[in-house]
């Protein structure tokens, strides 16, 4: 049977990997074994060992999973016991994880580890029981407070805040909850105070935070009418406060859901999926109501948004989008359809068409298949047919509206509806209605529709002269602005290709100039000033324009503050300005042999304007004094649909752009760049992840990153980083990630900790090995600081690896940052485990002339870094000190001892001291005076 097939062999495997550091090898391993395990007893053992590397890998819920499965087999198992008495503590079951902490101390009275269990539990148990006594007066004491007509108004906030702080404790929460909390939260919720009815919901988002239980019971007792009538009232921020419960209850159903659920308390809890689709139902029926506020419907269409479509296309469960299209997309379509102007359409926000927009293209994206596609398209193009054949034209211009959020959506489905037999021509004949309303849907349609390759062609032919004339005559400035971004579209058609411009030479200046006069002009609605970076964004891509808005301070300032207005609409267009501006956009250099043969042939080679390069650095400096980062940080912290990861990612790019320069790195942070970035890595497109990556990277390593990340947040940018240590990116990233993660590892115990949880340290050692010198050192370095750590130190005390080798002739090499990086690494880890100065003779042959060498180098580092070594060795080991005393090295420590020219009093005192513990062996004599 071979060592794949063999039980015993995949155990003791396992175990090697246990104490070599490899938690998750040993887990595989394990699990191996338990499939071809054919022995209770054997089985048993493996569950037991299988949970012990779930305790160090935090796995609380599987450790205890895995103990109870040994017990089960043998109720007598100590060590399973006790596992599973850890990971009881780790969860917060106090009760049991005692009960089996004291089963394991009568089992063996004498065991120290069994016995401080115990204590620690005991004390645990005692500090909560007060702790609970105590919060159950004081929620009472403060529900009495908001229930009393007497109370002061004032004494009724204080106590309604201070419940909301009681709420974020677990055993508060637990305890709000057991004294009928929930039945008197209601009563809040129908307070006429808005701080009281704040305080409320936010006291129910600390109920329902990652507690699956808690969740459902309030779902069920509250009732989603009254959480979605809450979130549908007029008072924006009480909208918000209750889109972000909802946003928890989801999140706390779903999460409890995916977890392993053990114990009798939650094995009785049902299935969660009927109160899931209940929140989907009542969000649904919110979409199209009249009682409806517009900023309810926003928030309604964001947890949509947030919620339905699935967060990886690696989990293969669609279901939930397809039940909402099929109960929900004619609501959807509903609200897409609306126009305000128009007396019996919902109250709808300036940003709820864009929410729709989005909502509309995650829904379709997360389709699996042609005939769900298919679908879709069905439900879309009946819809828009039955409002455009009716005769009505305010039914007309709802299906016009519709074909323009689509356009903005989903555009595959926007392309088809536009399609439509008579749609296109109807756009272009209201385009001429004296009407503004109606004039202005046309004109909208008719730039979305530019927007889009496939029919660019055909406005460009037929749309430029309509909207050069609406631009010219147009009384209204709201038709005019629309007019210009249609033309700046088609003025942009080339891109970055200098030499595919739609419009004469200064045309597309002279749209420019117009737009940033708009932007400018305050007496214009902000929707219609939005509608002028909408211009810039698309006429931006021209080297001479995007020097001419940087320039002008006015209207960057203008850009920024609509950044960070209510309107959200406006985000995309910001952040596709500014990444033009910064040039922050991928350009593929074409290979110069193709472009050679392209001129031969006589085919189009794209051209780069001649000032782009020039300008790169000029324009960040201005966009740095004008404020820029602020409006990016503003930009981040919005909660909209209208945020998507596209633009997230244009905002990553911008932020690139903007820490290239070591000196700008202090502006970018003083201004909340550092604190933006962070939630930019981790919700993103996978390019705007790298980038936003990249740009904590060069922060780290050029600023105090506990200044630049201070407190908690310090701890949040090592997972970034550590994603840049991958195959995908380029070996300036992950160079640069390196020299980032060398910075924080060499801060705290607790950062390498986190490090190390990321799974940091079998990359970094992947990274010792790679042919770029840059890359090799830095990775060293990185491990150089990280050897602090018990954790890599058992690594390197691990028999059967190289590691060890590796350093001793990595401290032989030519490259002087490579030697300093691994005899520094050599150098701790020696003095923290001195068993391993035993082990370097046996590494290679080489080894006594490495150290000679380290110790004559003219480097004074390396010198210090050798004797430091070498005084470790003799410290170590009576024989390892005879075999370097009958060597050159007596020698060399004699020179250094009596000190000189070039040699720095530290490294002669240690050289002394390795020359009096050879004396102390009496290996020699006294050779210096």
């Amino acid at each position: 049977m071979s060592e794949k097939e063999d039980p015993a062999a995949l155990k003791e495997k396992g175990n090697s990997l246990f104490k070599a550091g490899d938690m998750e090898g040993a887990v595989c391993c394990y699990t191996k074994a338990l499939k071809l395990s054919a022995s209770k007893a054997d089985s048993a053992v493996l569950y037991r060992n299988r949970s012990a590397c779930h305790l160090k890998l935090e796995e609380y819920n599987k450790a205890e999973s895995d103990a109870s499965k040994a017990l089960d087999i043998d109720p007598s198992d100590v060590k399973a016991r006790f596992r599973r008495a850890q990971a009881f503590q780790k969860l917060d079951r106090l009760d049991q994880a005692f009960l089996d902490a004291q089963r394991c101390a009568q089992l063996e009275p004498k065991n120290k580890a069994f016995q401080e269990l115990l204590r620690q539990l005991g004390a645990l148990i005692q500090q909560k029981s007060v702790q609970l006594n105590s919060t159950d007066a004081r929620v009472q004491q403060m529900f009495s407070i908001l229930l009393d007509d007497a109370s002061k108004d004032s004494d009724r906030e204080k106590a309604a805040q201070n419940l909301v702080v009681l709420s974020r404790d677990e055993g508060g929460a637990e305890q709000i909850f057991r004294n009928d909390g929930v039945k008197l939260i209601q009563k809040l919720l129908q307070s006429k105070q808005e701080e009281v009815v704040l305080s409320a919901l936010r006291t129910l988002v600390g109920l329902c935070t990652e507690h699956q239980s808690r969740t459902m019971a309030i779902v069920n007792e509250l009732g989603m009418d009254q959480l979605c009538a809450v979130m549908g009232s007029g008072a924006s921020t009480v909208s918000l406060a209750a889109c972000h419960l909802l946003q928890v209850m989801f999140e706390a159903l779903t999460e409890g859901m995916k977890r392993e659920i053990r114990g009798k308390e939650e094995a009785m809890l049902p299935e969660p999926s009927k109160e899931l689709r209940s929140m989907l139902r009542h969000l649904l029926e919110m979409m199209p109501a009249s009682n409806v506020s517009g900023p309810g419907r926003d928030s309604a269409i964001n947890l949509l948004v947030k919620q339905v479509p699935r967060k990886s296309f690696k989990n293969p469960d669609n279901s939930p989008t397809l039940w909402v299209i099929d109960q929900g997309l004619k609501k959807i379509l509903q609200v897409a359809g609306s126009i305000p102007e128009l007396s019996d359409g919902p109250p709808l926000t300036d940003n709820t068409h864009m929410s729709c927009s989005v909502l509309l293209s995650k829904l379709y994206d997360d389709l699996k298949s042609d005939k769900e596609r298919e679908n879709f398209n069905k439900i879309c193009e009946e819809y828009i047919q039955q409002h455009f054949s009716q005769s009505a034209l305010d039914a007309k211009l709802r299906a016009i509206q519709t074909v323009s959020v689509l356009l903005q959506g989903p555009s595959d489905v926007g392309n088809r509806t536009l399609e439509m037999s008579g749609m296109m021509d109807a756009v272009i004949s209201l385009c001429a209605s004296k009407d503004v309303t109606h004039q202005q849907i046309a004109v909208e349609a008719l730039i979305h529709a530019a927007g889009k390759a496939k029919r660019a062609s055909f406005i460009t032919a037929n749309g430029v002269a309509l909207l050069k004339d609406l631009y010219k005559t147009s009384e209204n400035d709201r038709i005019r602005v629309r007019a210009l971004v249609g033309l700046c579209k088609l003025g942009s058609a080339g891109g970055t290709d200098f030499s595919m411009k739609q419009f004469a030479e200064g045309s597309t200046g002279k749209l420019a100039k117009q737009c940033r006069k708009w932007l400018c002009n305050e007496s214009l609605p902000p929707t219609s000033r939005r509608w002028s970076v909408e211009g810039l964004a698309y006429l931006t891509f021209d080297a001479d324009v995007k020097e001419d808005l940087v320039e002008d301070k006015n209207a960057l300032m203008a850009m920024f503050e609509l950044a960070k207005s209510e309107d959200k609409t406006v985000l995309f267009a910001v952040g596709s300005t500014l990444v033009n501006c910064t040039n922050s956009y991928e350009v593929e250099k074409p290979d110069p042999q193709m472009v050679e043969l392209a001129k031969y042939a006589k085919q189009h080679v794209p051209e780069e304007h001649p000032k782009v390069g020039f300008l790169f650095f000029v324009l960040l400096v201005k966009l740095l004094e004008a404020g820029v980062v602020s409006a990016l940080a503003c930009m981040v912290k919005q909660e909209s649909p209208a945020l998507t990861e596209a633009c997230k990612e244009c905002i990553s790019r911008v932020f690139l752009a903007l820490v290239e320069r070591q000196e700008d790195r202090g502006t970018v942070v003083a201004q909340g760049g550092g604190k933006a970035l962070i939630p930019l890595a981790t919700e993103n497109t996978d390019a705007g992840k790298v980038k936003a990556a990249q740009a904590l990277a060069k922060i780290a390593i050029t600023s105090n990153p506990e200044i630049a990340f201070p407190g908690e947040r310090i701890y949040e940018v090592v997972r970034p980083l550590v994603s840049l240590l991958s195959l995908n990116c380029t070996l300036l990233q992950n160079f640069e990630a390196l020299m980032a993660l060398t910075n924080l590892a060499g801060i705290s115990e607790r950062l390498r900790q986190k490090i190390i949880k990321e799974k940091a340290v079998p990359k970094i050692e992947g990274y010792m090995f790679e042919e770029q010198d840059l890359v090799r050192a830095s990775a060293t370095e990185c491990m150089c600081n990280l050897v602090l750590s018990t954790e890599v130190q058992e690594l390197y005390l691990a028999t059967g690896n190289d590691r060890l080798k590796l350093l001793v002739l990595y401290s032989g090499e030519d490259d002087e940052r490579l030697r300093k990086a691994a005899a520094g690494t050599l150098a701790m880890l020696t003095s923290e485990q001195p068993e391993l100065c035993k082990r370097i003779p046996g590494t290679t042959t080489h080894w006594l002339e490495i150290m000679q060498a380290l110790l004559l180098c003219e480097i004074s580092d390396l010198r210090h870094r050798g004797v430091v070594i070498v005084q470790n060795m003799i410290q170590a080991d009576r024989d390892l000190t005879e075999k370097l005393m009958e060597s050159e090295v007596l020698e060399i420590l004699t020179v250094l001892a009596k000190g000189g020219e070039g040699t720095s009093d530290p490294v002669s005192k240690i050289a002394k001291n390795c020359l009096d513990k050879a004396v102390e062996y009496g290996l020699i004599r006294i050779l210096y005076v």
